[in-house]
């Protein structure tokens, strides 16, 4: 069997890297080019495993007859995506370090995340998988202290290495009790075992604790919005492609997770909780990129949600659409910011009441169950925690059609609304259908709903529906004594990530850490 093409990417990306190493100078010279010709380079050997996948099937790379690194649908999937942003964000950096005395460095260590990462998303085996997320961790600690001198940046590199290193050991801690129990670290094996022993269901709670640390899961999340001190490139890098790297493991390992109730009911839990708590102090944050984080903390929370229904395929949909809006996002906040200034002001804003508040809510849950009802009639029938991912999405619409029925609201506007509304609702269930057929099968299907399923599919979807209704009737008491000071309260997080800084020691980082 021939060597899967993508797992060269990585090594070349490691020979460039290594060119860095040597280079002390303030100006590296071309060498910037040679980043983005290795970053081009990896991108073009992805594109060839596609190929490669196509004509050939699925194969695994092993030595010694140890599992390396694969090639099958998702995992090709991820290398696509890692080496793509990788590509840009090294291409955005050449222009945006341009100067730097530490440019060189930040070339070579970047070049090697990308690298780990790549060798991450295809791991064939425990120990590689292991191996990778210990160094995509030490790599990104470098890369964020890449301006020492900050205190702001040593505080969330320590509490970050400490988050990460703790998801490490509940890695290291579940591979152990996965080969004590079922007797191999073969990924493939792992996924498809019929049936799991005491110990392998303690293992699963330990994967998905390391998930919820590495998407920074709350109460977890402080380190994730504290990251700006670093380059703009930094964060691009990190919001759209190393934080979901918890949600590569649960993918990877999910014909095993799925195995667990408990363990899926904690993701529903743990992610719904983390994807409100994140949305709501995203909407009180002025600063662009401080904003874009939290809103990173909202995607990770609703991808684990999405992951505890067992809604697979969905999932790796979401990590690759949040990683391509959000690395944009990103590179562009100076634009953005400039745009919005040089915009106009637009007069009075249309409050929606009670009764619009209502109305578009009704509305939109009717155009959704027509949708739904369309596509179930042409395609089958759709799981319950299908249809109710989708009830939650279409919350959000919900609230652009409150300002579209309020009483003062022009009719061109209540037509775009309840547009959006219906095409909000055809769209998710076209990628829905599009994601099944490309994902679906290398991937388990929803497992069938019981009484425990059930239960959370309720709860999330009224947590949700509870949360859009009070965002959209949020004009109507804003300016009330209260609301100022729940505002202050949720800007800052609900003082949360000040009481891990106290648990952590983040207060007490030395100049040197």
């Amino acid at each position: 069997m021939s060597t899967p093409l993508i797992a060269i990417a990585p090594f070349v990306l490691l020979a460039a890297a290594g060119a860095f190493v040597a280079q002390s100078g303030r100006r590296p010279g071309r060498l910037p080019l040679v980043a983005e010709g290795a970053a081009l380079a990896a991108l073009a050997l992805a594109v060839a495993g596609l190929v490669q996948l196509w004509l050939a099937g699925p194969q695994v790379l092993t030595i010694a007859g140890l599992p390396l690194m694969r090639l099958d649908t998702i995992s090709v999937t991820l290398a696509l995506l890692v080496a793509f942003v990788g590509w840009v964000v090294t291409r955005y950096a050449r222009r945006y370090l341009d100067g730097e005395a530490r440019e060189g460095r930040f070339h070579g260590l970047t070049l090697a995340a990308v690298a780990v990462v790549l060798i991450l998303v295809q791991s064939a085996g425990l120990p590689v998988l292991v191996l990778s997320f210990i160094a995509t961790g030490l790599i990104l600690r470098q890369l964020l202290l890449f301006y020492p001198d900050r205190p702001e940046a040593r505080r969330a590199a320590a509490k970050f290495i400490r988050v990460w290193g703790a998801g490490d050991l509940a890695l290291i801690l579940a591979s152990v009790l996965l080969w004590a129990s079922l007797g191999t670290l073969d990924i493939a094996t792992l996924t498809t075992a019929p049936d799991l022993p005491t110990l392998a269901h303690l293992a699963v709670a330990l994967l998905v604790l390391a998930a919820a640390l590495k998407t920074a899961a709350f109460p977890v999340h402080g380190w994730l919005t504290e990251v700006m001190e670093a380059p703009t490139p930094v964060s691009a890098l990190l919001h759209a492609g190393i934080i979901n790297s918890g949600g590569v493991l649960l993918i990877t390992l999910s014909g095993l997770v799925q195995h667990s109730a408990g363990g899926m009911a904690a993701l529903v839990i743990i992610g719904g909780f983390t994807a409100i708590f994140g949305a709501l102090v995203m909407l009180t944050q002025s600063a662009v990129k401080t904003a874009l984080a939290w809103s990173t903390v909202a995607q990770m929370g609703f991808m684990l949600l999405q992951c505890g229904l067992g809604l697979w395929a969905l999932a790796l949909l979401h990590i690759v659409a949040h990683s391509l809006y959000k690395a944009h996002a990103f590179l562009s906040s100076g634009g953005a910011v400039r745009a919005v200034n040089a915009v106009r002001k637009p007069g009075p804003v249309a409050v929606p009441g009670l009764g619009a508040v209502a109305r578009s809510f009704a509305l939109a849950l009717v155009l959704y169950l027509l949708v739904a009802a369309g596509f179930t009639a042409l395609l089958g029938e759709k799981s319950p925690q299908a249809l109710a991912l989708g009830t939650m999405l279409i919350f959000g619409v919900s609230y652009l059609i409150a300002q579209g029925l309020a009483d003062a609201a022009p009719g061109a506007l209540t037509r775009r609304t309840v547009a959006a509304s219906l095409g909000a609702a055809l769209a998710y269930f076209t990628f829905q259908v599009v994601a099944q057929a490309v994902w679906g099968p290398a991937l388990p299907a929803a497992p069938v709903a019981g009484p425990l399923e059930w239960a959370l599919i309720v709860l999330a979807v009224l947590s949700f529906g509870l949360v859009a209704f009070a965002q959209a009737l949020f004009p109507l008491w804003a300016h009330h004594p209260s609301t100022a000071g729940l505002r202050v309260h949720l800007a800052n997080g609900l003082y949360l990530n000040a009481l891990l800084d106290r648990l952590i020691g983040g207060f007490r980082t030395s100049p040197k850490s």
